[in-house]
């Protein structure tokens, strides 16, 4: 209770009073005291010049009747008058006290009275004395002495005059009763006035305490009530304006912070916070996806545990063997099924030293993929260029060696390295318009086109090869209309995509196999099918069936003059045509091509 600083300015306030109150009081008290007995040596002064006088008309040292009949018309309550002769018996002469005179009327004064004063009287002195009983201050006297002097200034004696002080000591008791009251009053209401000046000041400091404490729980409407203009009104003032200005700085603080968790979160990359002694802080969802585990493992594990089954050399204390080596990248390979980049940097606290690490992964699989794919793209151009240049400088050398003297083998030279260059011109072709359909450099022509049209020319266009391998091709428009089958297209470039695959149908299916083509309107789409009972493709090679230079059986699909990019071809025409292809086959049973095509909708003017 006595920490409160409540209690602290009322007992400092009572202290105070106290203080005041006693060093007041003991100063009235010695004034007092000094003031009453100054009144009572200033009585007595009176009383003894009156009664030296009247003793100076007379005969006193010889006549002590007539003394006692002076000093009887002077004496005074609680005051004793002796006369004192200056011999050598300091004879009483006479006294109010009757005790004083001894019992044969001669009684020596320094028996009963000071001796010192007496002594300091017979030399000419006025001297007094107070006589106080500590035990009993109502027994106390004040003792005063004046010299009687004779005619020739002689002393011849003196009077002792004591006065009794009991009025006055019962008089000071009663101002010190008093004056302990007033201070026990004083006190009182001295504790009950600090406790409300102390409540007063308290009062809005506890009321800022309070408010600060549930500030510090997270509750920023806190709002102090201003009650004054002092120091007290500026702090409340303060506080709200603090309390005000924190509200803002953390409501941003929390927006940035909600922003930064929104982009962590979402973005396309996968963030992970770790300290240096490997305790993971912080992973966003496509971190957890990229690595193939969920939050709660993730949360179990520390940084080694997460991250050596993928990589033995990925640990906290191998960053920590060498600071320069904590920022930098690594390929991680996730169960042979991804490849993820790592970029690794440290992060510092604010007086620069290493706090931990953050990583960054990147999925790179399919810009791994697509690297692949472009070394071996460019080692399929590579070997498909070299084959027929290898075969024409071959025959060439032949030919200049002298073998052109031979006419009809010469000839049979001429032809092979005819059908070379032409191979080869069919291949700058296919990768021309390849590279014009990437880059979006193909001008198109489309407009209203009949499919079925189109299907019927590119069969007769292959009518002989169908004969020459003794099969039988088959067109099914499943009784659709002359209308149904008008599409929005590039008749020529659609054109060639179907021949191309028509094509494939024709090469890879045996001597007397069938072609079936099917022509069907499913959901608004016009669905194309070109089936065969051929060859078919491994299921393993499906996925790749459309990468370019890609072949099941290379050797088979040079003889019979194929490029590798005749589907990849027809797949970048159709979806240019906001079209679709899929291939579906069964070694051995066949393969069965469908395109989905958008039906073309007449605009009424």
């Amino acid at each position: 209770m006595f920490k409160s600083i409540r209690w602290k300015f009322i007992i400092i306030y009572f202290l105070l009073v106290f203080m005041a109150m006693i060093i007041i009081g003991v100063f009235l008290m010695q004034q007092f005291e000094r003031y009453h007995l100054g009144v009572v040596s200033n009585n007595l002064s009176n009383l003894a010049n009156t009664v030296i006088t009247s003793l100076e008309a007379i005969d006193w040292q010889n006549n002590p009747n007539e003394v006692e009949n002076n000093i009887r018309n002077y004496e005074q309550m609680g005051m004793g008058i002796t006369v004192i002769k200056n011999d050598t018996n300091f004879t009483v002469v006479f006294s109010t006290n009757a005790s004083y005179m001894g019992e044969n009327g001669e009684a020596n004064a320094t028996h009963f009275l000071e001796s010192d004063l007496i002594l300091a009287a017979f030399n000419g002195e006025v001297e007094e004395k107070d006589i106080i009983r500590q035990d009993n201050k109502l027994n106390s006297s004040k003792h005063m002495v004046f010299p009687i002097r004779s005619d020739d200034n002689h002393v011849a004696g003196a009077v002792y005059l004591k006065g009794n002080l009991e009025d006055i000591y019962k008089t000071l008791q009663e101002s010190q009763i008093i004056i302990l009251k007033a201070t026990f009053l004083a006190l009182f209401i001295t504790i009950i006035l600090g406790y409300f000046i102390a409540k007063s000041i308290t009062g809005p400091i506890k009321d800022v305490t309070v408010k600060a404490e549930r500030m510090a729980q997270g509750d920023f409407e806190q709002i102090v009530e201003i009650r004054s203009d002092d120091e007290i009104g500026q702090l409340a003032d303060m506080f709200n304006y603090l309390t005000a200005k924190l509200k803002t700085v953390l409501q941003e603080m929390s927006n940035e912070k909600q922003k930064m968790d929104t982009i962590i979160e979402y973005m396309a990359d996968g963030l992970i916070a770790a300290t240096k002694e490997g305790q993971i802080i912080h992973i966003n969802s496509k971190a957890l996806e990229m690595l193939g585990i969920d939050e709660e493992v993730c949360a179990a594990e520390n940084f080694d545990q997460l991250f050596t089954s993928y990589d033995d050399r990925f640990k906290i204390e191998k960053f920590l063997e060498k600071e320069e080596d904590w920022s930098g990248n690594k390929i991680i390979d996730i169960n042979n099924e991804s490849i993820l980049q790592a970029s690794y940097a440290p992060f510092m606290d604010q007086n620069g030293d290493i706090e931990g690490i953050i990583i960054l992964l990147q999925d790179v699989t399919e810009h791994q993929k697509l690297e692949n794919m472009r070394k071996e793209f460019v080692a399929n151009v590579s070997h498909e260029l070299k084959t027929p240049l290898t075969t024409i400088k071959s025959y060439t050398e032949t030919l200049l060696d002298g073998i052109i003297d031979d006419r009809d083998l010469s000839i049979n030279f001429l032809q092979v390295v005819d059908s070379e260059t032409e191979r080869m011109a069919r291949l700058v072709r296919d990768l021309l318009q390849l590279s014009g359909l990437d880059f979006q450099q193909s001008k198109w022509n489309k407009k209203a086109v009949d499919l079925r049209k189109i299907i019927e020319e590119i069969i007769l266009k292959l009518d002989v090869s169908v004969k020459n391998k003794k099969q039988r091709v088959y067109l099914n428009l499943n009784d659709l209309k002359e209308d149904d089958t008008i599409i929005y297209a590039d008749k020529d470039r659609i054109g060639q995509a179907i021949l191309n695959l028509l094509g494939n149908s024709i090469k890879y299916t045996p001597e007397g196999g069938h072609i079936k083509i099917d022509i069907c309107i499913r959901e608004d789409k016009l669905i194309l099918g070109i089936e065969d009972n051929g060859i078919g493709i491994p299921e393993k090679d499906l996925e790749r069936i459309f990468e370019r230079f890609y072949r099941v059986d290379k050797a088979r699909a040079r003889e019979l003059g194929g490029t590798g990019l005749g589907l990849s071809i027809a797949k970048e025409i159709i979806e240019a045509h906001e079209g679709t292809i899929e291939i579906f086959s069964q070694e051995g049973k066949g393969t069965k091509t469908v395109i989905r095509l958008p039906i073309f909708m007449a605009v009424d003017v």
